[in-house]
């Protein structure tokens, strides 16, 4: 089947579902398969659910006149989702990084949401999977569309970039994320930098932070806008604020390192007309969430929730932060970097080897990597060890850090805490 066709039965409702289990009326489903799925064979009971039809690509489950069969179900969402962005005409910001793409992409929608009807990634839908269904999220009366844009390994960018066709792209920075799929930190910056290569090819426009040398030298043949000039970091504890247009935004975002995700959504308003007022006002509103540098407070402690996601930049510039932030009896509790590949003990040394300059109350390391390497700080192999000591802990009155990688499930520390 045609795209063009294809396409025919997506505006009759332009909804997408890829989810059996949650299946919306009049929705166009899409039978992906996994390692230990096949959702050719959830293709009727998405039509018994309410959807509209099924795409599937094994034709013995092509079963009724609903069911439309293709060669490759993702390949045929992919495919969809560009031809649709096509018709779309109208702007998207392409968004990557090591550290802060999420962070970013809200302040950019909190931001341009001030003037045009826009639509941003939903959560972390960034791979291959997600940007097509963040496309075709968009309809006829989306003004602004940004697309966050995660990788893992070279190419990636390259594929997700072809797919949004974005007509500006910001790359957050390069660190030391996914170094066991890119190779280390020059395959980082070669496979984060595919989107300057669409960009470049394409007449796109990039956003540049001038203070980082990388993105100075990865753009300096293409077209760019830099960071407003007159944007100072004025405090940082305990949340930022800055000087911007004869006016102070106090934001509700902590860290010195979110300072440049709040540059680039302050750019990227001015350049699509917003007024500082309004700028000011959505920068102001934006309150983080999903365990993204999170101000708790339970019972006598102040917690930093950072515990989505960690990688040596990210663990790096939190403790650096956590370090200038006010507060009595800091505690860390860390957690295990992952994907690091021939790096991680060397990564996790360092981490505990910036430690030994820090004064902590206590420093609580969890997890297989962290175990074995060398600190003097406390080491637990397993959550449940750590989670046995602390009972044995009278922890009061602490401002405490709380980072790791995704698959750790640090936010569990909440419950242990009172």
């Amino acid at each position: 089947m045609k795209i063009e066709e294809l396409y025919k039965y997506y505006k009759q409702y332009c909804l997408v579902d890829t989810d059996s289990r949650s299946i919306r009326k009049n929705t166009m489903f899409f039978a992906l398969k996994g390692p230990n799925f096949n959702g050719n064979t959830f293709a009727e009971k998405a039509l018994e659910a309410g959807a509209a039809f099924s795409i599937v690509d094994e034709v013995i489950y092509a079963t009724k006149p609903a069911i439309l069969l293709v060669e490759n179900v993702l390949e045929t969402l992919q495919k969809l989702a560009n031809y649709h962005r096509k018709q779309l005409n109208i702007p998207i910001i392409g968004l990557t990084g090591s550290n802060g793409k999420t962070t970013t992409k809200e302040l950019l929608h909190t931001v341009l949401s001030k003037k045009y009807k826009t639509v941003a990634t939903i959560g972390n839908l960034n791979n291959h999977i997600g940007v097509p269904l963040t496309l075709l999220s968009m309809n006829a009366e989306t003004e602004i569309g940004i697309v966050e844009m995660g990788a893992n390994h070279q190419k990636e960018i390259e594929l997700l970039s072809h797919l949004c066709a974005p007509n500006f792209g910001y790359i957050t920075n390069f660190g030391k994320a996914h170094l066991e799929g890119f190779g280390g930190i020059e395959g980082v910056v070669k496979g984060k930098s595919e989107l300057y290569t669409y960009l470049k090819k394409e007449g796109g426009i990039a956003l540049v932070n001038p203070h980082d040398n990388i993105q100075l030298e990865k753009t300096k043949e293409m077209n760019r806008i830099f960071f407003e000039k007159e944007l100072i970091l004025k405090k940082t504890t305990p949340f930022l604020t800055l000087a911007h247009s004869g006016t102070s935004i106090k934001s509700k975002l902590i860290g010195a390192y979110n300072f440049t995700n709040i540059c680039a959504a302050i750019t990227v308003g001015q350049h699509f007309g917003i007024a500082p007022a309004a700028i000011k006002e959505a920068l102001e509103s934006y309150v983080p969430s999903n365990n993204r540098s999170q101000i708790i407070k339970k019972g006598t402690h102040t917690i930093v929730l950072d515990a989505y996601n960690a990688n040596p930049t990210s663990m790096k510039a939190a403790i650096e932060s956590f370090k200038t932030m006010e507060g009595e009896n800091k505690v860390l509790i860390l957690g295990d970097m992952f994907e690091l590949g021939k790096y991680e003990l060397e990564e996790h040394q360092k981490i505990a080897t910036l430690l030994k300059s820090a004064t902590f109350k206590k420093v609580y390391l969890i997890g297989e990597l962290f175990h074995k390497i060398t600190t003097d700080s406390l080491q637990f192999n397993e959550f449940s060890d750590f989670k046995n000591h602390l009972k044995s802990q009278n922890l009061s009155n602490c401002t405490i850090l709380i980072k790791g990688s995704r698959g750790m499930q640090l936010e569990r520390v909440l419950e242990l805490l009172n």
